[in-house]
This record gives C-alpha cells, sequence and structure tokens, in this order.
C-alpha cells in the first residue's frame, strides 16, 4: 500500500473501472494509428481520439467518485497518456498536420523525464507525485490533437479550427515544457538531498 498526493490510500487492487477504462485507451492506441495513416479516414480517426480523452477524464473521475484509487492505477493512466500523446504526435508528422520539431520537443521532454526515474530508483523512491499542471498540460495537448485533426479538411469550420489549433499547440508546449522542468527540478533536489542506500542498507531491507 500506498498514500497518493492527497494524503489517501492506494489499494492494491486490478480489476477496478478506472484501470479498466486506461486499458480501453491504451487499446485505441493501434486503432487511431490504424485509421489516421491507412485509410486515413480523419472522421473515424477523430472520434477514437475524442473518446480516448473523454475516458482518460473519466477513469480518474470515477478513481476518486467510487473510491478505486490504486497502485496500478497511477502507474497505468499516465503511461497510456505518455503512449497516446507519442503516437499522435508521430502520426500527425507523418501526415503533416503539425511540424516534426514540435513533436520532437514534446517527446524529448518526456524522453528526459523518463531518465529522471533513475534517480528515483536509485534511491528506493516511488515515482514523484503527478504535478496537476503536468495534468493540465497533457490535457491541452491531448485537446489540441482533436481539433488540429478536425481542421485538416476543407470547409468553413476547418478554416475556423486552424487557428484555434495553433494557438493550443503553442500554449500546450510551454505548458508541457514547463511542467517537465518543475519534474527535472524535484528530481534534481532528490539526487542533492538524498543519498543512495549503501550495501548494509540494502541488504538489511
Amino acid at each position: 500500500m500506498s498514500t497518493d498526493n492527497e494524503g489517501g490510500v492506494l489499494s492494491d487492487r486490478v480489476l477496478t473501472l478506472p484501470n479498466a477504462l486506461s486499458v480501453i485507451r491504451l487499446l485505441l492506441i493501434p486503432l487511431f494509428l490504424y485509421l489516421l495513416l491507412g485509410p486515413q479516414s480523419d472522421g473515424w480517426a477523430l472520434a477514437v481520439l475524442l473518446a480516448s480523452g473523454a475516458t482518460d477524464w473519466l477513469d480518474g473521475k470515477l478513481a476518486r467518485v467510487l473510491d478505486q484509487s490504486s497502485r496500478l492505477g497511477a502507474m497505468l493512466d499516465p503511461l497510456v497518456d505518455r503512449l497516446s500523446v507519442v503516437t499522435a504526435l508521430a502520426a500527425f508528422v507523418v501526415r503533416g498536420i503539425i511540424p516534426w520539431w514540435v513533436a520532437v520537443i514534446l517527446v524529448g521532454r518526456d524522453l528526459v523525464l523518463a531518465g529522471t526515474m533513475f534517480i528515483y530508483r536509485r534511491r528506493g523512491l516511488p515515482p514523484p507525485e503527478v504535478i496537476y499542471l503536468g495534468k493540465a498540460a497533457t490535457f491541452v495537448i491531448m485537446i489540441t490533437l482533436p481539433v488540429l485533426l478536425a481542421s485538416t479538411g476543407e470547409s468553413p469550420v476547418a478554416d475556423l479550427l486552424w487557428p484555434v489549433g495553433a494557438a493550443l499547440l503553442v500554449w500546450g508546449t510551454a505548458l508541457y515544457v514547463w511542467t517537465g522542468g518543475l519534474y527535472v527540478y524535484k528530481a534534481a533536489l532528490v539526487a542533492r538531498h538524498t543519498a543512495p542506500p549503501t550495501r548494509e542498507e540494502t541488504r538489511s531491507a
């Protein structure tokens, strides 16, 4: 058992409704890639992307309302978030919807954060608590992607959505990078103030 960032207790349960929704989101990723890059069914791809975003919001909400927060969910939810964003960005670059360097910045941020996990593991610590601003940054990116996808068509609505999507992309990217810096700062503090366990401490643990 462990505590979440609000002081509650995370259970060891696996079979929960929020976890099931996270698994569904995971299964939607290859379907989205097929629709966008295969037959290029942008309408269906947009529907899948919106469904993924809806379940992302719903699983967190249900975890709190139903008191089904779990250790697995605490790891699975952000993992699926990252995979959803990375795969969607890669697909958007292939389709020419966003420039490649934007995807590099966003994916690079996640790679840097993945590297900081070694600092926590080396010291026998759990991953850092989720920064809600980081969750908000991911949410903005997840909103930006369907808006940009909807703007690829040839219609007055698409023409209206394009500048909105572009503005969201700039804002979301800046927020994503900023929160990444906050996570790196937290990892640096851990590295500076928390020494790795000695061999004797490891053996006695």
